[in-house]
């Protein structure tokens, strides 16, 4: 990039211009919050080019690198960024190592011309400089529990605490070695060594990884590794009336996750070559689709036939399903495994992840013991208690899970997470791990939200991509996510909220919201056969509009029927119709006006999270957090969708919310020993 003169006066302009738009818009929703436009056109201090030329014996080397990137231009001029600097010593152990690189044999030494910085090419220089560069600033505070930092490269970072050391790490193997030094333009981190980024897809960076030999093998005689190419949705509609000038995502990532038992892990079970665990995969899957005692309930429901042949590639040969349950069809880090934002510290953090393996899910907790994330640990009677307001004292944990290393290994459309212990879907997910209330953030039903790292940004990430750059809110285009189907266009305006943008008593601090004439159905997560009490939670208002639902097998409007009567979401919980009061104004901890606000359809917000982060008032104790009961009904393991049709067609401004989902199975919502809990 050449940044002259001219450049500079456009961004001057451009940044007059979202001052003025800002301050008409805080004039009119009467906001207090003051831009500070005191570095807007004059640097009084440091910026990030003269931080590194002034320690030229520390990053003349990455100085180098961003000037043949025509990038250090732009990192002396306006704007905020976060930049990770490899000291000189860090970058010359990285040129070696992509020098002597001989993995790609119609690409020897990576297309270096000699072993030194002169000898990178210049597509080598713009990918090393963009993956150590983010639009936003990102400091040490906010990296302390972990975070996915988006760089100008389009792929993301990952960081982490070092157990050992304490010190802040970068995709696990490069540590910063100093933090948060703050800039006039950004803040630069220190570290030392430089950010690798992989050019290989999921199953081709799995056969890099020695640990993996005979996990990459089975990925490649099922034929999978063929299969776990997606990288891009190039069809995303355009937007055609953001009037607001919200950030609009201009490109739709798609990718994978890969939970892998490494070679050590088989091994310790006597599996040690492909037909052992062929064999192995066959006494797992053999008999669950049988009549009458097999508990995979899509397959025995549906007369399909599983098999225990040599044929790899057939969907419903045992290995092959083996290896489905393996996978994510969406990118996921393990800093975003969970999510820990305004829960409390009492219940362990959870998420429902949907695999390749049709209509099949894992669930990830955290270890509150020692903070390790496990997938499918089994307690009985979650979600169930036997003590009033609490969580009770009948659980007994019947397996405590399969422990995730949270080293990522990062491809170009997707991750491998190790894991220590042999996956399966055994009898015991759907009859035990997922017989349970299940409560499922509306975000994570969206692949694209994850794989593009949207869910869980901040306010700040999305203001660095807005276009006057101060509003937290996404416009989401109306083809951008597979599982909503949007019925009328751009009548249905969609919107993703970050969740420091405002303290809503949302879960998890964000929001999912539509605006306008809206017509759209959201697939539902798989569950077990069973008869289930589906809730959504959500948050009133006076600006909320009334809405009818539908549920059916498809997102087809034929394949649906209406349930429920018409939701109005501008009642706060007060209303007679609702009846919430205060449940710690009351003796029984509000029991008996549970029973009385079920009777009419509604249930209080839960004691799980608060009003925002940081708070101490819980959404039970919040008027304006509800759930709405909106059918109770037999499910078999399938597709479902649920479709909301605003009931106010003439109203272009009315809101609807959806914050997350619950698919609670009858045999916690009624069950004859214990009772749900309040969490």
């Amino acid at each position: 990039m050449d940044f002259t003169i001219m450049n500079i006066t456009n961004i001057y302009k451009n940044a007059a211009t979202a001052l003025a738009a800002a301050a008409v818009s805080i004039a009119m929703v009467g906001c207090s919050e003051e831009i500070d436009d005191s570095n807007l056109y004059t640097f009084t201090g440091e910026t990030i080019t003269d931080f590194l030329n002034n320690r030229n014996d520390q990053f003349s080397n990455f100085s180098y690198i961003l000037e043949r990137a025509n990038l250090k231009d732009v990192m002396s001029g306006y704007g905020t960024y976060t930049v990770f600097a490899p000291t000189n010593d860090a970058v010359v152990a990285y040129v070696d190592s992509l020098y002597d690189d001989m993995s790609n044999k119609e690409l020897p030494h990576n297309g270096m011309t000699e072993r030194s910085l002169e000898g990178l090419t210049d597509s080598l220089c713009a990918d090393i400089a963009k993956f150590h560069i983010s639009n936003s600033e990102v400091m040490g505070v906010d990296m302390s529990n972990g975070v996915t930092i988006s760089t100008m490269l389009g792929r993301d970072l990952n960081t982490s605490i070092d157990s050992i050391t304490g010190n802040t790490c970068v995709n696990t193997y490069s540590q910063i070695t100093s933090m948060d030094n703050q800039l006039e333009n950004g803040v630069v981190h220190v570290i030392n060594n430089v950010l690798k980024r992989s050019n290989r897809l999921v199953a081709g960076e799995m056969e890099q990884q020695a640990q993996f030999k005979l996990f990459s093998q089975a990925l490649q005689r099922t034929g999978l590794a063929d299969s776990l190419v997606r990288q891009y949705n190039n069809n995303v509609n355009e937007v055609s009336n953001n009037t607001e000038k919200y950030w609009v995502p201009n490109e739709c990532k798609e990718g994978y996750t890969i939970f892998a038992e490494t070679d050590e892990v088989f091994a310790a079970k006597g599996i040690t070559n492909f037909e052992q665990l062929a064999e192995y995969a066959n006494s797992v899957y053999a008999d669950c689709a049988k009549q009458g005692s097999g508990w995979y309930d899509y397959l025995r429901n549906n007369n399909i036939e599983v098999s225990t042949g040599t044929d790899y590639t057939n969907p419903y040969n045992c290995l092959n399903m083996f290896l489905r349950y393996h996978i994510l069809p969406y990118a996921v880090a393990s800093s975003k495994l969970v999510y820990d934002y305004n829960q409390i510290s009492k219940v362990s953090l959870y998420e429902y992840y949907r695999t390749l393996l049709p209509y099949t899910m894992f669930k990830v907790i955290q270890s509150k013991e020692d903070g390790s994330l496990l997938i499918n640990r089994y307690v009985t009677n979650n979600t169930l208690t036997d003590t009033k307001g609490e969580l009770g004292n009948n659980h007994v944990v019947v397996n405590p899970g399969i422990k995730i290393a949270t080293k990522d290994i990062q491809a170009l459309n997707g991750y491998i997470h190790p894991i220590n212990d042999i996956l399966v879907y055994d009898k015991d997910v759907p009859q035990g791990v997922l017989n349970e209330r299940i409560r499922v953030d509306f975000m994570a039903l969206f692949n694209e939200m994850m794989s593009n790292s949207i869910r869980g940004m901040r306010k700040a990430e999305i203001v660095s991509r807005a276009p006057f750059g101060y509003v937290g809110r996404a416009r989401i285009p109306s083809n951008y996510i597979e599982n909503i189907r949007v019925y009328n266009g751009d009548d249905t305006k969609l919107y993703y909220l970050a969740k420091d943008d405002g303290p809503w008593c949302n879960y998890q601090g964000d929001e999912f919201l539509c605006v306008g004439a809206y017509d759209f159905a959201v697939k539902l997560p798989p569950v077990p056969d069973g008869t289930y009490e589906i809730r959504i939670g959500y948050s009133p208002n006076n600006k909320r509009g009334m809405l009818q639902m539908y549920l059916g097998s498809s997102p087809e409007k034929a394949d649906m029927k209406a349930i429920d009567i018409p939701l109005d979401m501008r009642l706060m919980g007060e209303d007679v119709n609702i009846g919430w009061t205060s449940y710690l104004a009351q003796a029984d901890l509000g029991i008996q006006t549970d029973k009385e606000m079920r009777n009419r359809g509604y249930m209080r917000g839960p004691i799980y999270y608060t009003e925002g982060y940081g708070s101490s008032k819980v959404a039970r104790a919040h008027h304006g957090n509800l759930r709405r009961i909106i059918v109770r009904q037999e499910l078999k393991q399938g597709e479902y969708w649920l479709r909301f049709k605003t009931v106010l067609p003439n109203n272009t401004t009315t809101e609807f919310h959806l914050d997350y989902l619950e698919m609670c199975p009858a045999n916690v919502y009624n069950n004859q020993t214990y009772v749900e809990d309040m969490y």
